[in-house]
């Protein structure tokens, strides 16, 4: 089965496609926003890349969140729930993580079917 890789540099890929699954780096919103803005940028790049390799957030298998402080965890969902598809929710996991940037809050990971 071909791998293709998108958005390829030196570390890593921004899209893996293996057959007809996909797979995310991590998604970041913009470090100087507040964590709502982060997720909803996140979630927006998300969208982009999982349309960039044929697939959408209705074909989601699993979404890992990070965040870096758990105390995030009501204002990240209050985005995330009018995001996900309620028709089709991945699994999920949840959990603190310092991340990359002192002013990361949130990173979604995602793997989905095409």
């Amino acid at each position: 089965m071909q791998i293709e890789r998108f958005h390829r540099g030196p570390r890593m890929s921004q899209i893996v496609r293996h057959g007809d699954t996909i797979y995310l780096a991590g998604q970041v919103g913009d470090p100087e926003t507040e964590i709502k803005e982060q997720t909803a940028q996140a979630l927006a790049a998300v969208d982009a890349l999982l349309a960039e390799a044929g697939s959408s957030k209705s074909k989601a298998l699993q979404v890992i969140v990070w965040l870096a402080d758990i105390a995030d965890f009501d204002a990240m969902n209050a985005v995330y729930d009018r995001w996900i598809d309620p028709e089709a929710p991945p699994v999920r996991a949840c959990g603190e993580s310092r991340l990359t940037a002192p002013g990361y809050r949130v990173e979604f990971i995602v793997t989905a079917a095409r």
